[in-house]
């Protein structure tokens, strides 16, 4: 196989890898044009931040490349990374060195003989152009092929271009083939076969500060929120980017695991009250740099420059950009603020949240998130935040007489933040969560989830959500199709599969549900609630043996105890099954009213099963959202009482 053809045999464009100073980017822009308009694939990175992402995206792109193009000059003679691009370039047998301003090469690369070329108007000229190509060709194994000469911009002939291949030269008119080119420093190739997926990795803390942290974090969430509203792109959520933070792979590598086409990294530093976000949007198929940037603004101005990254990698990866066209239009589509201060809170705020494991952790988050607010009363993201936060603490910390309060202030929360942008997907998803799960009402969830599902198609979390709500409510296939699009957003997201598993078990796809619910754990072991799952679904499948394997690894007790009480029944073993029911009311008493009223229907005792469930209606049971199709309530299912019951909760019976 010659270094121009892929597995197949079928000949890929040629890669180069241009290596230039930065004082000469310029110049390097033109060149690297040239080379791109006569079909050449270049990776030229404009802006290197530094860091370890960027040093192994170099290092992979080196080694990737057909062709190492050198910019000598006077500045590059100086640069250090020049010198060693060109070293891997020579120990590779494929250097081709190109002189900028008649410099010669430094001691040790002498021996190529240089090329000079010439840069007019913006330019590079034609000799210039064939004499790099004839050097390049042969590396990749290919005969050098004429190049046209370029038509002046604006005319019909010059939106064209020429595809240098094996046997001649291809004409290709952009927009109208199958293959339609965007070059220069804002228009990369599209992606191949139309795939417009990226994944936004973790942005690199730059400042020397291990606190500032949570903002080039927080600043990476929102630009992948801001892509996510273009439908025409495909963005991997936060949980699934992130495991890549600390990874030695190098960039094909997690694009083939996140299933990506592209991977955006950045880095943030601060300077006083300025803020520099550099960029670069990563070929996941070549590990090349197809497009980098540094945008440097003050503080004040991050907003703009978190749209204007946004918009330009849209634009970059040939998406149409549906940005919101005021500032007023896109605070109703994302929830943000204007004020830097409570956008700064907000993210401290999140941070908390999403790395806390117990109840001042949570307090801490609400608070922060409150002031915000109190800085930003229109922060609709901050009150979307502040209903999730409350939600936590009710279902996780609060005494059952006081769920109804909390849960009051979080819908309040939630409402406020639809009211404030009704064109954020996540405030409708999360008054929709709070009707459902606190208020138990499933008829009032479903306008603020249907409306999240029609404004958040690209935000897998959003799509999570919906896909669970239509389980329980019974409509199978709009949940089906919700699941698989937040697993393709979130391929690595443990919690996502885990969801995927129990939308098929709503759907009495017990089968089916057992791969997802076993991918979620071999991500993540420690799991809760995945083995209790499968041995739900072992139970209805008549696999008694497993399932009780399966409920004796359950971390949680409430499931744990409910399916070996249920599962030892099955199976004859009274006593067994009796003294797992013992423990569960023991132990866990009113708080599990609900699985209470589960096993009691397994058992057959149908009038303290329903006076369980009725109880479980009463304290706010949130496991009372499973009731429609729980399998294990079959037995009530003729009962006037539990028709009734399901009807106060908002189900259609």
């Amino acid at each position: 196989m010659s270094s121009g053809e892929d597995e197949s045999g079928v000949q890929r464009r040629l890669r180069v890898f241009l290596s230039y100073s930065r004082a000469d980017r310029e110049s390097a822009r033109v060149v690297a044009d040239a080379l791109e308009q006569s079909g050449l694939e270049v990776w030229w990175d404009a802006q290197i931040e530094g860091g370890a992402a960027f040093a192994k995206a170099i290092e992979t792109a080196l080694h990737a490349s057909d062709a190492v193009v050198v910019l000598w000059s006077s500045h590059s003679l100086e640069s250090d990374w020049v010198r060693d691009e060109a070293a891997q370039g020579r120990d590779q047998k494929k250097l081709v060195p190109v002189s900028l301003d008649g410099s010669d090469p430094p001691l040790g690369f002498r021996q190529y003989q240089s090329i000079p070329v010439q840069i007019s108007r913006g330019r590079l000229a034609d000799d210039s152009l064939q004499a790099v190509l004839r050097a390049v060709m042969p590396l990749a194994g290919r005969d050098p092929v004429p190049v046209a000469k370029p038509a002046p911009a604006g005319t019909d002939a010059g939106r064209r271009r020429l595809l240098l291949a094996g046997a001649g030269a291809v004409v290709v008119v952009a927009g109208a083939g199958a293959i339609g080119w965007r070059r220069g420093w804002f228009g990369p190739a599209a992606p191949t076969g139309g795939d417009r997926s990226v994944a936004v990795m973790p942005f690199e803390n730059l400042s020397g500060d291990p606190r500032k942290s949570y903002f080039s974090e927080g600043l990476s969430e929102e630009l992948r929120a801001t892509l996510a509203r273009n439908q025409r792109l495909k963005v991997m959520a936060k949980t699934s980017s992130s495991l890549f933070r600390k990874s030695d792979e190098g960039p094909v590598q997690i694009a083939a695991q996140l299933g990506v086409a592209f991977l955006l990294h950045g880095s943030v530093r601060w300077a006083g009250n300025d803020v520099r976000v550099a960029v670069n949007l990563v070929d996941g198929g070549s590990g090349f740099t197809r497009w980098g940037h540094t945008f440097e603004r003050p503080i004040d101005d991050v907003f703009a420059v978190q749209e204007e990254i946004a918009n330009t990698v849209a634009a970059a990866m040939a998406a149409e950009v549906a940005s919101p066209a005021t500032p007023e239009a896109q605070r109703a589509a994302s929830g943000g603020t204007v004020d830097v201060v409570a956008f700064d809170t907000y993210l401290r705020g999140r941070a908390v949240y999403e790395n806390g494991d117990d109840e001042a952790s949570e307090r801490r988050a609400l608070n922060l998130f409150d002031e915000a607010i109190a800085r930003d009363p229109g922060y609709a993201a901050a009150y979307a935040a502040r209903a999730a936060t409350l939600t936590t603490l009710a279902n996780h910390y609060a005494d059952v007489d006081k769920h109804g309060a909390m849960y009051d202030q979080a819908i309040a929360a939630a409402r406020r933040a639809v009211a404030l942008a009704p064109a954020y997907a996540g405030g409708h998803s999360m008054l929709g969560f709070v009707l459902f799960q606190g208020r138990l009402d499933a008829h009032a969830a479903r306008v603020p989830f249907e409306q999240s599902n029609r404004l958040g198609q690209g935000d897998a979390s959003v799509q999570a959500r919906w896909a669970q709500y239509c389980a329980r409510i019974g409509r199978a296939r709009e949940a089906s199709e919700a699941i698989e699009r937040a697993v393709s957003r979130d391929r690595l997201n443990a919690l996502i599969h885990r969801a995927a598993g129990t939308i098929a078990y709503a759907a009495r796809r017990f089968e089916d549900s057992l791969p997802p619910l076993r991918k979620a754990l071999q991500m993540n072991p420690q799991m809760s609630r995945a083995h209790a799952h499968i041995g739900d679904a072992l139970v209805n499948l008549g696999k008694l043996d497993d399932a009780r394997a399966a409920y004796a690894q359950e971390p949680g007790a409430d499931f744990r105890l409910a399916g070996l009480a249920i599962a030892e029944h099955r199976a004859g073993n009274a006593a067994a099954a009796t003294a797992a029911m013992q423990r569960l009311v023991t132990e866990r008493g009113d708080a599990v009213l609900y699985q209470q009223g589960q096993v009691l229907a397994q058992w057959g005792e149908r009038e303290t099963a329903i006076a369980r469930l009725q109880a479980a209606r009463k304290a706010g049971d949130s496991g009372l959202i499973y009731a429609r199709n729980d399998p294990f309530l079959d037995p009530l299912r003729q009962d006037a009482r539990m028709n009734a019951l399901l009807n106060s909760l908002g189900f259609d019976v």
